[in-house]
């Protein structure tokens, strides 16, 4: 990524500020930093991709509201899950609490989803379509259309 974005932008880059899941334990920080240092980058800080969105959020976010503010960070990736509880005062951000779990993402909601709607369909229609690899998977382009839509409608209100 170093390469291509120097190629692009025709500048070099000596530091970097690198995000890592919040399920990283001390070693995999430590690799992290380690192999932006082989590829001659100086990592001054490793973050959280929970806690880089509640900055993101806090900067986009002004609001009039004094004093404390509790925020909590859900970043559900493709197979994984990340929450962080932060703190924001006075621009000033603390992470109280950080957790993953590398065993659970939106894949996991897909196939449940797809698994709902089989045994649904053999309930109601009394056809089992698990072996129609064909309606498998305009079912699951289905459910994930559905869940996109869910997503981007409760982002609106």
């Amino acid at each position: 990524m170093k390469e291509n974005f120097e190629a692009f932008s025709g500048q070099i880059i000596k530091n970097a500020v690198v995000l890592v899941p919040a399920y990283f334990n001390d070693s995999q920080r430590q690799a992290t930093k380690d192999d932006g240092a082989i590829v001659g980058l100086n990592v001054m800080q490793i973050i959280n991709e929970p806690t880089a969105i509640a900055i993101a959020y806090g900067l986009n976010n002004k609001t009039s509201r004094t004093g404390e503010k509790n925020v909590l960070i859900f970043d559900l990736g493709g197979g994984t899950f990340d929450v962080s509880l932060l703190t924001i005062e006075e621009g000033i951000f603390e992470v109280k609490a950080t957790t993953g779990d590398t065993h659970l993402g939106r894949e996991d909601f897909d196939n449940n989803l797809v698994s709902h709607f089989v045994m649904e369909f053999k309930r109601k229609q009394k056809k089992d379509i698990s072996g129609n690899a064909k309606a498998l998977r305009r079912l699951r382009k289905a459910c994930e259309r559905s869940k996109r839509r869910f997503l981007n409608y409760s982002d609106h209100d």
